[in-house]
């Protein structure tokens, strides 16, 4: 069906990205900065989103941030979309007062015209905007959701589903109420009627107007359609969620090499390489991997599959990456390994440092979100460390550990527990000292 899609006649050209929320569950990855612009597979997740709509003929969007307003409308007017045609404006939600609060700051921008409504930390695959924009405008629906089929839709709004229109939605319900197994994405196509009832939305338990709430009164009526996805969704609520979209989407790259690739370097599968990288004779690049402008890499280094390194990364002798997400100007010093990892900007491991990323009981690797250890779900999860950490050499660190911005650890530490933000961690020792000329 997707393929069949011609865009010239898609009506609609308005999107509105929802991206003003605190981003706590990110921490320590978003302590200076909207988890919108943490990157994923070279660039801010928030920039696939945005280029993926323009791809879709989508000619205005509006971004409702809050959080570090600053950085993300400076990050994003550093760029020009794709063909350069889409224009990109910002408004302030000053309180955080829920997600209907939000959008209803896009009333002004949209009018009466129809438009796209997101959650601004969603990715979806190729296609999908287009395919929600046929299937809303064919239907001539008031408003569509897009629905996923997932095997526990407990931690979301499951949505019962009739004749290609949405019936019902549940926020995380409960066994008993367990309609379907199909969930809301927070992907919107919207009409003029949205706006009337958000004004209507009453304050949820929880302190907050839920754009959930405001779905449910215009499903009421009877004309909400459900635009069932055609390729895949994620969803960016967890730090190692970052990891899963890394894959996804450098398992879609093209290879594209503008750096220098020494001699005696090799290059496997699909691997971009940006302009003033270089990778050095004796690196074994093993694809789909990523390379920002201005790393160093090796010589004589392993970087595996799905490994996306950031502007002016550099990676040492001898050392070796697996599955892992390294920000811009973090150094990783030789003899030192990491996988399954994400590692913030500005931050050096000291030579020998080793993040372990398995239990040896071979169970989900547990790490800490929101102040509570819980389950990733993951067999393999190596750290969580923010911005400008360093390690001292011969640093081993536990599956899911998460070290805070401004973190330290001295030589020989094992981090087998959290650190907090600008906190040193050294290894206490005792010694004794022999006189080697009298124990002879």
């Amino acid at each position: 069906m997707l393929q069949k899609i011609g865009l010239l006649r898609l009506k609609m050209k308005k999107a509105i990205l929802l991206a003003a929320g605190d981003s706590t569950r990110m921490l320590p990855l978003s302590a200076n900065r909207p988890k919108h612009l943490l990157p994923v597979a070279g660039k801010p997740l928030l920039f696939h989103t945005l280029e993926a709509l323009e791809t879709a003929g989508i000619e205005e969007t509006l971004i409702v941030y809050g959080y570090h307003a600053e950085k993300l409308s400076e990050a994003v007017n550093s760029e020009t979309w794709g063909r350069g045609k889409m224009a990109v404006s910002f408004v302030l939600q000053e309180e955080r007062k829920g997600t209907a609060h939000a959008a209803g700051y896009a009333k002004s921008f949209v009018g009466d015209d129809p438009s796209l409504l997101m959650n601004g930390d969603i990715i979806v695959g190729p296609g999908d905007f287009e395919g929600l924009i046929e299937y809303h405008e064919r239907g001539g629906y008031e408003m569509t959701l897009t629905v996923q089929p997932i095997d526990d839709p407990s931690a979301y709004g499951v949505v019962a589903v009739k004749e290609g229109k949405a019936t019902q939605l549940i926020e995380k319900p409960t066994k008993e109420e367990m309609v379907s197994n199909l969930v809301n994405v927070g992907l919107y196509a919207v009409g003029a009627s949205l706006w009337d009832v958000i004004e209507r939305t009453n304050l949820s338990p929880r302190g907050e107007y839920e754009i959930t709430d405001s779905i449910g009164m215009l499903i009421e009526k009877g004309n909400v359609g459900a635009y069932p996805l055609q390729t895949w969704w994620l969803d960016m609520g967890k730090p190692w969620d970052l990891l899963v979209a890394n894959q996804q989407i450098l398992s879609l790259v093209s290879s594209r090499i503008e750096g220098i690739v020494e001699e005696g370097a090799v290059i496997k599968g699909n691997c971009i390489i940006e302009s003033g990288a270089i990778v050095k004779s004796g690196a074994y690049i093993e694809g789909p991997a990523f390379i920002g402008e201005d790393a160093v890499v090796g010589p004589n280094c392993y970087i595996r599959a799905y490994t996306s390194l950031g502007k002016k990364v550099k990676i040492g002798n001898a050392v070796e990456i697996k599955n892992s997400i390294i920000m811009d100007n973090t150094n990783v010093g030789h003899l030192s390994y990491v996988g399954d990892s994400i590692i913030g900007r500005e931050s050096n491991f000291g030579a020998g440092t080793i993040t372990a990323n398995l239990r040896h009981d071979d169970r989900a690797v547990s790490s800490t979100l929101k102040g509570k250890r819980v389950s990733s779900g993951r067999r393999k999860l190596g750290a969580i460390i923010g911005d400008n950490v360093k390690t001292g050499i011969g640093t081993s660190i536990a599956p899911g550990i998460v070290m805070h911005q401004g973190s330290r650890t001295g030589i020989g530490v094992i981090v087998d527990s959290d650190i907090g933000p600008n906190k040193l961690v050294i290894a206490k020792q005792s010694q004794t000292i022999v006189d080697l000329e009298s124990s002879k």
